[in-house]
């Protein structure tokens, strides 16, 4: 009989704990609410909250709304969504995660002070457009060595970093620059930047998790990785355990599940990313339990 294990430091990251439980609050004492854009990057969690009235609406629906409770989501805005909220009389319940909004303010002082202000991340993400809304557009948004060349080398410059990033990348990245730029800043989370040593701009809770998801991908014959197909973190999380374990699969749900993936298993270890609820990987370690007893 398989072993099914759930790995024990999966799970939601306390930024997303903390905004659901923001968004379940709302609806349970008043009733049905706006998020702009999905709340998380986890399409069952989506319908979980959906049953309870959360209705996911577009930066354009949000122009023509009026009169209503609009929640930002963990990924945060820029600031031009909350001048279309004043406009419109729109009551914002803002459940930004406090690293992302610790970044945001970071990036906007750093732009006050004439730096060129260049973001490691992924331009269509959420969370970078509201990093370089604070730039009034201007931040340079880079993913791969291969757009250093979008970069003035001869500018002050800052740089950042999307939070769910990798972080080999983002180190190889800054080398780089710092040997093409005279002026280089690493931003951090403190108060002050400091120099190529210092810690950067990707969150702790999701770079942690490298170590420990390494040790319990090499512990088990199979991994079952959970994570909505959007979610950044997920695909940087899945990436790390099936370099560790190459009998690794990525599912959105337990109806994706392949049972040969198990042949000649003893053990499965079920993951996710920060974004992939406790509840729906139980829920997949339980069906995985409940047919392979069947067949």
């Amino acid at each position: 009989m398989l072993k099914v294990t759930v790995d024990s430091s999966s799970g939601f990251c306390w930024g997303v704990i903390r905004t659901i439980d923001i968004a379940e609050n709302e609806l349970n004492n008043n009733g049905g609410l706006y998020s702009l854009g999905d709340i998380i990057h986890n399409p069952k969690e989506i319908d979980r909250l959906g049953v309870k009235g959360l209705q996911s609406i577009s930066v354009d629906e949000l122009k023509d709304l009026k009169n209503a409770k609009v929640l930002i989501r963990a990924h945060g805005e820029p600031a031009s969504t909350y001048k279309i909220a004043r406009e419109n009389n729109i009551e914002i319940i803002d459940a930004t995660c406090p690293v992302v909004t610790k970044v945001q303010e970071r990036i906007r002082k750093f732009y006050d002070d004439g730096y060129q202000v260049v973001i490691f991340g992924k331009k269509e993400h959420a969370e970078v457009m509201g990093l370089v809304g604070q730039t009034n557009g201007e931040a340079i948004v880079i993913r791969t060595m291969d757009e250093i060349d979008t970069i003035d080398l001869n500018r002050k410059t800052v740089l950042f970093s999307q939070t769910t990033m990798d972080k080999p990348t983002f180190h190889q990245l800054k080398e780089v620059l710092q040997q093409k730029i005279d002026e280089l800043i690493v931003a951090t989370m403190e108060d002050e930047a400091v120099d190529f040593h210092a810690k950067d701009t990707i969150c702790g809770q999701v770079s942690g998790r490298d170590k420990k998801l390494k040790q319990f991908a090499s512990v088990n014959d199979v991994v079952v990785f959970v994570a909505g197909r959007k979610s950044s973190n997920g695909k940087v999380l899945f990436t790390i355990c099936k370099d560790t374990n190459a009998r690794t699969h990525f599912i959105e749900n337990e109806n994706e599940i392949e049972f040969a993936w198990f042949d000649d298993a003893e053990t499965v270890g079920v993951t996710g990313a920060t974004s992939t609820p406790q509840w729906l990987m139980e829920k997949v370690k339980k069906y995985i339990e409940e047919e392979t007893v069947s067949e």
